[in-house]
Formats: C-alpha cells, sequence, structure tokens
C-alpha cells in the first residue's frame, strides 16, 4: 500500500486501540469486555500486518486490497473477489443504501430565484459518486449560490468526502461569509479532516443583482461563460481545496446580459475519450454551446451529456460527470 495511505491507517488504528483499552477497563460487565478484547485482538494482528509489511494484501489471492475499504474499514483482510457471499450481498446493500442517500442530498434539478434559472445533471460512474453539485438559496430575498466539484479519488472514500464538504458549505453559509472567505474557510475544515493526498477541485458562485455573478475556482475546470459575443472562460482563482490551509481565494466578477449562461462542468466531461483515444474537451463543450445556448438550462444541462456519451460511445465511463447551467433570464 502507498506510505501515505499506511501513515494515515496506522494513526487511525492506534486511536482505535487505545479506545478498546479504555472501553475494556470501564466495561460493567463481561460480555462486552470480551467482544472489545476479540476487536482489539484485529487491530493489534492489523498492526503487526503493517509491521511486516503485509497490511492491505489479500490473504486469498496476495493482491491488493481497495484503498477505499481500507479507508473505510482499516480492519478488512480480503479483497473484493475474495468476499463470501453473504459479505458480498451486505456490501452490495450497503453501497445501494449510500446511493440513495447521495441521490437524496442532490439539489432539484430546477431552480428559478429572481432573475435566474439553473439546471443541471448528474451521472456518477458507479453507484456512488465523488462529484460535487449544489445550489442554495439562502433565506430571505438573498441571491442563489452554486457550487460544482470534484473529489479525489473515487468510490465510497470519495463520496463520503463529497458529502462532508455538502455539509460544510452549508454549515458555513449561515455564517455570512463572503464568497472568498467561504473558500478560505472550506479549505482550512477541508484540510483538517482529510489525509495527505486528498483535496477537491471546486467552483463557488454567487448570482446577483443586474446580472452581476461572483465566481470563485478552487483549481477547478474552467467555467465558460456563453453570450451573444462568443465564448469565454473563467480559470482558477486558487489551488484545490485540501492542498494548504492558509490558501487564499480571490473572486472573478462578472456580469451577464439577458440570456447569457455559465456554464460548470467537472473534467468527467472534458476528460471523456472516444474510441480513438479522443478527449471531448473544452471544445467539445464550446461547440454544443453554440448550438444550445437558446435551450433552457436544464435541457442544455441534458444534452450537453446525451453528446458527451455520443462522443464516447463504445468506452465505458471512466469518471463521475455533472454539468450545471446558470442563466439569466432577464
Amino acid at each position: 500500500m502507498p506510505a501515505v495511505t499506511d501513515s494515515y491507517i496506522r494513526e487511525q488504528l492506534e486511536k482505535r486501540r487505545e479506545r478498546l483499552h479504555v472501553a475494556i477497563a470501564a466495561a460493567p460487565v463481561a460480555a462486552p469486555a470480551t467482544r472489545f478484547r476479540d476487536l482489539l485482538a484485529e487491530v493489534d494482528a492489523a498492526i503487526e500486518r503493517m509491521d511486516a509489511g503485509t497490511y492491505g494484501i489479500c490473504e486469498v489471492c496476495s493482491d491488493t486490497v481497495e484503498r477505499d475499504r481500507l479507508i473505510e474499514d482499516p480492519l478488512v483482510r480480503f479483497c473484493l473477489d475474495h468476499l463470501s457471499g453473504e459479505e458480498r450481498r451486505a456490501l452490495e446493500g450497503d453501497l445501494e443504501l449510500a446511493a440513495t442517500i447521495q441521490r437524496g442530498l442532490l439539489p432539484p434539478c430546477g431552480i428559478r430565484s429572481h432573475d435566474w434559472q439553473i439546471g443541471y445533471e448528474y451521472r456518477p460512474a458507479s453507484l456512488v459518486s465523488g462529484d460535487y453539485c449544489d445550489i442554495i438559496e439562502p433565506e430571505g430575498d438573498k441571491w442563489p449560490i452554486f457550487l460544482v466539484g470534484d473529489v479525489s479519488g473515487k468510490g465510497v472514500a470519495a463520496a463520503l468526502l463529497m458529502s462532508y464538504l455538502r455539509a460544510v458549505f452549508r454549515s458555513l453559509l449561515s455564517s455570512g461569509h463572503s464568497i472568498e472567505s467561504l473558500l478560505e474557510a472550506a479549505n482550512r475544515l477541508f484540510c483538517e479532516s482529510t489525509m495527505a493526498g486528498q483535496f477537491a477541485t471546486l467552483i463557488c458562485g454567487r448570482a446577483g443583482d443586474g446580472g452581476e455573478v461572483e465566481i470563485v475556482s478552487a483549481g477547478h475546470c474552467p467555467a465558460l461563460i456563453i453570450s451573444g459575443q462568443g465564448i469565454r472562460q473563467v480559470g482558477a482563482t486558487g489551488l484545490p481545496l485540501g492542498m494548504f490551509a492558509t490558501s487564499r481565494y480571490a473572486v472573478e466578477r462578472t456580469t451577464l446580459e439577458p440570456g447569457d449562461s455559465l456554464l460548470l462542468y467537472t473534467d468527467g466531461i472534458s476528460e471523456a475519450r472516444d474510441a480513438n483515444g479522443n478527449d471531448y474537451g473544452v471544445d467539445g463543450l464550446s461547440r454544443l454551446a453554440d448550438d444550445w445556448r437558446a435551450n433552457m438550462p436544464r435541457e442544455f444541462a441534458a444534452n450537453c451529456l446525451k453528446d458527451v456519451q455520443c462522443f464516447s460511445s463504445g468506452t465505458p465511463q471512466a469518471d463521475d460527470q455533472t454539468v450545471m447551467v446558470v442563466r439569466r433570464m432577464r
């Protein structure tokens, strides 16, 4: 296993061992103490495997156990191919439940707020997704905030971090942060709560009066402003979340005219490939924007995913795909 995962998991195992010793000493009756001792023996065995250099190796086939499963449960000893039937069914049930919960965290697909309409499409590559998609309408007569992000990695671990990011942003918004200070506060919390090597790219925007839009991009794919004058890109204004706790973020301000749109997406869109290995790219998005600029945001987003799917026909979807369209209506 990579050293970065080893150090993180060792820390987690040692913390669990300490807590188990406390729980055993405090157990009022023998039965709970016995269960705690059995669990302590498993933790000790995992640390011994780590010391011996065999941690994270499947005990049946000697292949590597999936990293996200080790992060979720550091006592795992078998890869997915060698789970028992009962274990496999339990895992499938957990994943299906996680996918249902994650879908429930998504915002409504079409939102109309003041002069703005926002639509999106969200297509995970597997049951759960590491893409972050949110539209927040603060209480009172305030302007909508929209977010699109992408957590590093895949699977359950990435999905858990996505859910954590959502909770962070929704809790911070109640404090009345400016959009740039919102990103800085979220970055500090993300750095404190994740292990080394985990990060997230993200765009956070706030629509305003008179067509004004504020955009802060934490190392995310360039946003596209689609207007009658053409298509313009808005690049990153800071580093991805989770890189450095002291990162600062600049805000980009622009004004959209009635009918203009802002297109946000994750790299599962721009890096989708055809059978020849060609990327869909920003060029594909720009071409689509020219063809569909008059469509309503949700229809625009849906056609974008259809076009990407057509482009990459014959190749499996390699990454989660999210696209959001923010349009000034009047």
